[in-house]
């Protein structure tokens, strides 16, 4: 007997991996990016993960 599907989580899931491959692409172009401006000698982008003023 075949299982009955879970649409919404299916598509959730579907999401999720989604995302979760954007993040990954994006902080792998974030990283080259500073690579390359570390290379080409200019300063390091300041870390917005870590503020601060707060």
């Amino acid at each position: 007997m075949a299982r009955k599907p879970n649409y919404p989580f299916e598509r959730m899931e579907r999401e999720r991996q989604k995302a979760a491959k954007t993040a990954a692409k994006a902080e792998t172009k974030r990283a080259a990016r500073e690579q390359a401006r570390l290379d080409a000698g200019g300063a390091p982008e300041p870390d917005t993960a870590q503020d601060d003023d707060a």
